[in-house]
């Protein structure tokens, strides 16, 4: 149904004054019953669809930086004279609009389809194999078909669904109000057309001397440049697991579902670890209605990233929504009927969730004689310390060039822009890796929208009522911003965005 903003926008197709349309302005209006985001660079006149093709964003709330837009809700970006989505975590490109201007009126016609630039790429190897089909993985594969490159492209996981929206997982589909038809991030055919071949194995050992991979059936399989995109797996709790415990971990798709079961069969969960995954698994169990509790050493959750306002207001919304809290506590042990505290009492539960973090997979880096230091060590183009390796996504340790540190960071949108520049120099392109890290956070109907590196910040400055869903914390190292948390204040964390890039 059309709000009443959507039927006062105006109708594209008959026109619109120039003057309506200052430099740098924008307009979204209608036409053939589709929603066009118009805007001025320049001189000229750029139309394109107006809703972002990840989670269907509006543009027209979006930032303008030269000529692309910048969608409020991921930051995924779009080339307002092509259409192509240049930046994940949008994977396909939105569709162009004809312009016509006479007499001083704009007018949008007919629908175009995409018309993103033909590359082709500096060194073309014969052939290219990504160890990883998440989110670095898949984003390296994609991009590798866009610059132009022709030669055989293998992606190797032994995950049966992946590729697929790992960020989903924990949230709407958990909570059960996205189908899992969501969650893959193309059909089957899309990479048979592309020719991106995917092999469902398992990775024994990588030789990166003569740059080959060993699976876990014995083949081989020989590549003249190689990306290493293994990702993280789940920390287990180093204490006492009874085997009628059923504890649980989320990561793949597969641990979602299972998760999914438990729910349907449980009344009552207890969640280990207060990070971001214990809590929308909180979160997404406590929309299916189960009693929850959060097991955590902090007082308040979240608090060294987010800061104590932040820490304080998630901790109330889980709160108001009946999400029991024992904080300054830690599981002892974990028995069938539940968990043990460490001050000797227990918590009955039907099933355990352990989100206590992730580490990285190093093993076969470290046992090929690559460079390992919490994660495969990179450079700033993502190379490792072999010739024609280069690493992505969460299990790599890459320089960062606005703290001058070496950071290992493990957000989707992240690891999707690594993917891409890892790509593109497998490719001969020479790209310094200098993204501005992003993730959005989901805890019921409140999101919250991160951007920087805000690692060993000194202090956190809060703007405006967290309660009142509108605020933003600035968080300073040495009096100088190197993150922003925000809540529903979109534009000001995209130029946050911008303003971060240009440092």
């Amino acid at each position: 149904m059309e709000t009443e903003a959507d039927a006062n926008e105006p109708d594209l197709s008959a026109g619109i004054d120039e003057a309506a349309l200052p430099a740098g302005g924008k307009i979204v209006g209608r036409v053939e019953g589709e929603r066009v985001l118009v805007v001025r660079v320049g001189d000229e006149i750029c139309a394109i669809g107006a809703k972002c093709t990840h989670y269907g964003g509006p543009l027209g709330e979006g930032l303008i930086v030269g000529d692309t837009v910048r969608c409020p809700w991921h930051h995924a970006c779009f080339s307002l004279r092509t259409g192509e989505a240049l930046r994940p975590p949008a994977l396909k490109d939105v569709p162009r609009w004809t312009v016509e201007r006479q007499n001083g009126r704009i007018r949008i016609t007919g629908k175009e389809k995409p018309q993103p630039p033909k590359r082709a790429p500096r060194v073309s190897p014969k052939s290219i194999v990504i160890v990883g089909a998440g989110a670095a993985g898949n984003a390296a594969a994609e991009t590798l078909r866009r610059e132009g490159y022709d030669g055989p492209v293998t992606m190797i996981d032994p995950d049966p669904d992946a590729p697929y929206d790992r960020p989903n997982l924990s949230k709407d589909y958990l909570a059960g109000t996205a189908p899992e038809k969501w969650l893959p991030l193309h059909p089957a055919a899309f990479y048979e057309r592309k020719r991106i071949e995917i092999a469902r194995r398992t990775v024994n050992a990588l030789d990166v001397r003569t740059r080959s991979v060993v699976l876990d059936d014995g083949s081989r399989i020989d590549c003249d440049a190689l990306i290493l995109a293994p990702g993280a797996e789940p920390i287990l709790p180093a204490i006492p697991i009874e085997p009628a415990a059923k504890v649980h971990v989320l990561r793949s798709l597969a641990d979602s579902r299972a998760l999914i079961e438990a729910a349907g069969a449980g009344e009552r969960a207890v969640v280990i670890g207060s990070g971001f995954i214990g809590l929308e698994v909180a979160a997404s169990l406590r929309r299916r209605g189960l009693e929850v509790h959060v097991v955590s050493p902090q007082q308040r959750p979240l608090e060294k990233v987010m800061g104590p306002d932040l820490g304080d207001f998630i901790k109330s919304v889980h709160e108001e929504k009946g999400v029991v809290f024992h904080t300054g506590r830690t599981a002892k042990s974990i028995s069938g009927r539940g968990v043990v505290l460490d001050d000797g009492s227990t918590l009955d539960a039907d099933f355990v969730v352990v989100g206590i973090g992730v580490r990285p997979r190093v093993q076969l880096a470290e046992a090929a004689g690559l460079s390992v230091a919490n994660g495969i060590v990179v450079n700033e183009y993502l190379e490792t310390s072999s010739p024609n390796v280069w690493a992505a996504g969460d299990a790599a340790s890459w320089p960062d060039p606005r703290s001058g540190e070496r950071v290992r960071i493990e957000h989707w949108v992240l690891a999707q822009r690594m993917g891409q520049t890892a790509a593109r120099n497998a490719l001969g392109a020479r790209e310094r890796f200098d993204a501005v890290p992003f993730f959005w956070s989901q805890h019921y109907d409140d999101v919250i929208s991160y951007v920087g590196v805000g690692a060993g910040w000194d202090d956190a400055r809060l703007d405006g009522d967290p309660q009142a869903r509108d605020c933003a914390v600035t968080f300073l190292r040495n009096g100088e911003r190197v993150a922003l948390a925000t809540i529903f204040r979109d534009i000001e964390s995209l130029e946050a965005e911008v303003a971060l890039e240009r440092r």
